[in-house]
């Protein structure tokens, strides 16, 4: 009896990863640098959650709509590659079929094999080839902007939750204390999580993370303090 060997390869999880990671790391910082610049500042508890709900709604629109754009324009660009490669087929076979013969062979394969890889595919499907092995596109990794567009306005929101979720508990007086600490502790288990799924160091990880975060924190801290001198 025969068993499938199944490989897990980790570097297959970067796209979703890297995108709710960066999302909900942006919904902890921006959100918890705003409550804390704010708070600096003197605001009421509720004049503070009012900006912190308008913030965590605003970043996730903006999230939202900057990925739309971005995943769109990539969408264009692999459609005009695509319809490219479909003129070219139809014009100069023979042309691109020895550009994937040399593509395989660059990858190793004998030129004789190289050949019959190529005859085979093409027969099979020659635009899916030309689309995999000369663009790099996928059935998988083709954008998806709606996809890509509500994945980042969730884990935004999901990020900015948590300090929001703070500052209603916490009374007004320690949410300078209590924020700073449950973000850099949330942002050191985003980044840590993050890792271990991906297969990088948890250490390295989470302690880039809350720097960047304690980094700018501090900023607004500094800036809604100095605001609320100047007004008091």
């Amino acid at each position: 009896m025969t068993h499938r060997h199944r490989e897990r390869h980790r570097s297959k999880r970067t796209g979703w990863l890297r995108a709710a990671v960066l999302g909900a790391n942006d919904g902890i910082v921006s959100t918890s640098s705003l409550l804390v610049g704010v708070a600096a500042a003197g605001a009421s508890q509720s004049s503070l959650l009012a900006a912190g709900i308008a913030g965590a709604v605003a970043g996730a629109m903006s999230m939202a709509a900057g990925e739309y754009v971005s995943v769109s324009s990539q969408a264009d660009s692999e459609r005009a590659d695509l319809a490219r490669e479909r003129r070219e087929l139809e014009t100069d076979r023979a042309g691109e079929r020895r550009e994937l013969v040399g593509i395989y062979v660059g990858r190793g394969l004998r030129p004789e094999l190289a050949n019959q890889v190529a005859d085979e595919l093409m027969a099979h499907d020659a635009l899916g080839a030309h689309a995999r092995d000369e663009l790099g596109i996928t059935e998988h990794s083709a954008a998806q902007p709606l996809q890509a567009a509500a994945a980042s306005a969730a884990s935004f929101a999901t990020g900015a939750a948590l300090p929001l979720t703070v500052a209603t508990l916490v009374p007004v007086g320690g949410v300078l204390v209590a924020i700073p600490a449950t973000a850099l502790a949330f942002l050191a288990g985003l980044g840590a999580l993050a890792a271990h799924a991906g297969g990088a160091a948890m250490g390295i990880a989470a302690a880039r993370v809350t720097f960047w975060g304690a980094l700018a924190m501090a900023a607004t801290a500094g800036i809604g303090e100095l605001f609320g001198a100047l007004v008091r």
